[in-house]
């Protein structure tokens, strides 16, 4: 018996995300099942999803847009996009349908999918929570059931009587699944053999985030660097740029004055940067995640114009912009808005990252209190959680056989922990 997914996947980490989904799908490994069961992937994706075996019918990564400056001139090509994949519903092949995030576009899809009554998923769901509690009546609407990755989304949905499961962040599949580059942590290593630590700088994928928010980071790494000098202290601050362009303009940032500054750039080396790290300052984003599996406490900071800020405290309805702070319900990683003036952040990331490479008892608690919410949301399995989930849904496994599979999960989850 062979039934077809229909992913619709508009962001390249979505890409990512939906990548190892499928080929949980394709081989679904200790999940129980029967022989004659086999699930088809195609749609609109990306590389990864390409790569993972899937069928993909337009690179939908290719027009991924933010905000309405940049949608209006592509609203067309959207339409038209959501009018291909109604041409592919129409045709009665797809038995399912898998959306992952971008929500602007995906709702299209969700509503041209119920129109010939296919099941649709909603894998890695907008944040409804944090800015659109009044889209929870469309998301009851026009999907049946939400595959949710973080314990505040299952909640939310719970209130708005959507069916909703978690399963955990495909983010913690991913660290599990990375080999760090030897070369560059043999380097690490060497430091700290010499007694130095080493704290990450991660300033950002987006440009106009490296720009905003890299300046303060400077600043702050100029005034500790004076401070932590006279006291005896040995720091190197890594910098983590994202593209090859992000590292030249933080490289042009230094002026003659900071030669002396213990600072070096790299490229596509996060990962293993924050591996290495005693400690982080950084810019608000999907990589505090990976600080979290990787147990690396750190200070988080973001820069946002005045009229952004004014907005967003009227529509957000959240007390924190850090994914572990929303999923332990308090702040473990202390974090600060700038707006205007940027020496409070300064004044906040020193003072911050400061206590943390003196104080060893306010540093070891931070380390303590990640790995207790580590062990508890962030275990790798998210995509073999969504597999299960899918294939009991397509197939009609009953509860019997599902509730075995749970078990096993939550078994292997507590002993991954």
């Amino acid at each position: 018996m062979t039934k077809t997914i229909f992913f619709s996947v508009g962001e390249p980490s979505g890409d990512q995300h939906a990548a190892r989904l499928i080929r949980q799908l394709a081989n679904p490994g200790g999940l129980a099942m029967r022989n004659d069961e086999r699930i088809v992937c195609r749609g609109f994706g990306g590389p990864s999803m390409l790569a993972a075996g899937c069928r993909v019918d337009l690179d939908l990564t290719r027009h991924a847009v933010v905000g309405i400056v940049e949608v209006l001139p592509k609203i067309r090509e959207f339409f038209r996009f959501a009018d291909q994949a109604e041409d592919i519903f129409r045709s009665g092949s797809v038995d399912s349908v898998v959306l992952v995030d971008f929500p602007g576009f995906n709702w299209h899809i969700a509503k041209r999918a119920k129109k010939y009554g296919i099941p649709v998923h909603y894998y890695c769901p907008p944040q409804l929570w944090a800015w659109g509690a009044w889209r929870a009546r469309k998301m009851k609407r026009s999907v049946d059931h939400v595959i949710a990755v973080l314990p505040v989304e299952k909640t939310f949905f719970n209130q708005h009587q959507i069916p909703v499961s978690l399963v955990g962040h495909p983010f913690f599949d991913a660290v599990a699944e990375q080999q760090l580059d030897t070369a560059v942590m043999r380097r690490f290593h060497s430091q700290q053999s010499t007694g130095e630590r080493i704290v990450a700088v991660l300033p950002g994928s987006r440009d106009h985030e490296v720009r905003s928010n890299f300046p303060i980071q400077l600043e702050t790494i100029r005034r500790l660097h004076r401070e932590l000098g006279e006291s005896g202290d040995n720091v190197r601050f890594a910098v983590a740029a994202y593209r090859d362009k992000q590292c030249l303009w933080c490289r042009e940032q230094l002026s003659e004055q900071d030669k002396s500054l213990p600072i070096d750039f790299y490229v596509d080396c996060t990962s293993e940067i924050i591996e290495a790290a005693h400690s982080a300052m950084m810019v608000s984003g999907s990589v505090s995640l990976e600080l979290l599996a990787r147990g690396t406490p750190a200070a988080v900071i973001y820069r946002v114009g005045r009229v952004l800020h004014a907005v967003g405290k009227r529509v957000l309805k959240i007390d924190s912009v850090t994914l572990p702070n929303l999923m332990a319900g308090r702040k473990l990683f202390p974090e600060f808005i700038s707006v205007g003036d940027p020496a409070p952040a300064v004044d906040f990331l020193t003072e911050t990252m400061r206590a943390m490479l003196q104080d060893s008892f306010y540093y070891a608690k931070i380390r303590r209190d990640l790995q207790k919410l580590r062990d508890e949301h962030a275990s790798p399995g998210a995509s073999q959680r969504a597999a299960e989930l899918l294939r009991s849904r397509l197939f009609g496994v009953d509860e019997t056989l599902s509730e075995k599979n749970s078990l096993r999960m939550q078994t292997e989850m507590r002993e991954a922990a």
